[in-house]
């Protein structure tokens, strides 16, 4: 999934929220303005239904979309209720954090806020499992790379931006938001393993990047 298509889902979602399934109606709440050439992407990889002029969302299609409006929904939260943020900049970064919030920290964030049924302008939040847990306290918490013990893993919630020259390069390599690493040692570098790949990085690098310790 890119992120075009998380806009075309959301707008599907939102659509279908007011009862309106066309495709000039999904595209009047649409972000991106998508063509059939979009929409038959989505359809073949099983997310969407085209049926007469209607627009409907397969079981997978409501899942994920459902994590998506979730995501946004609950980043909207957050920014009016403890970042104090206006309107306008509520909405521009929750148009972002929809498309990289991993699951850990969304839980968090549910749980931080006392699982919020409704976004400040009313509408509905898909609940997660955390809401339906009735979960109360946080239990994983954001940790440096260089916090890790030699065979520990983490899930990569962010890198510090502007910290060093080469943490855009790590980015190209893979290490991106949602990413489990695992510290195969600390000296004289630390050395990380992630999927196919093995990095040694310095400690500066590593201090700047954050991640959610993941137990075995």
């Amino acid at each position: 999934m890119d992120e075009r298509s998380d806009e075309i889902l959301e707008a599907i979602w939102t659509a279908a929220e007011y009862n309106t399934f066309s495709k000039e109606d999904i595209q009047k709440r649409c972000e991106v303005d998508f063509t059939d050439q979009d929409l038959d992407k989505l359809e073949k990889q099983d997310l969407i239904v085209k049926n007469a002029n209607k627009i409907l969302f397969s079981g997978k299609g409501k899942k994920m979309a459902s994590n998506i409006i979730r995501r946004h929904r609950l980043a909207e939260v957050l920014m009016t209720s403890i970042l104090k943020l206006k309107s306008d900049e509520m909405e521009k970064i929750a148009c972002q954090v929809e498309h990289y919030l991993v699951p850990e920290v969304e839980e968090s964030i549910c749980t931080l806020l006392g699982h919020p049924e409704l976004c400040p302008d009313g509408k509905p939040i898909p609940k997660g499992k955390c809401c339906h847990d009735g979960l109360k306290q946080i239990n994983t918490t954001v940790a440096s790379l260089t916090d890790l013990s030699p065979g520990e893993k983490g899930k990569i919630t962010y890198i510090k931006p502007g910290s060093h020259s080469n943490l855009h390069q790590l980015i190209s390599f893979g290490l991106n938001p949602g990413v489990i690493v695992k510290l195969h040692r600390k000296n004289p570098a630390f050395c990380i393993k992630f999927e196919n790949t093995e990095l040694a990085i310095d400690e500066e690098i590593a201090s700047n990047i954050f991640v959610w310790k993941v137990k075995e």
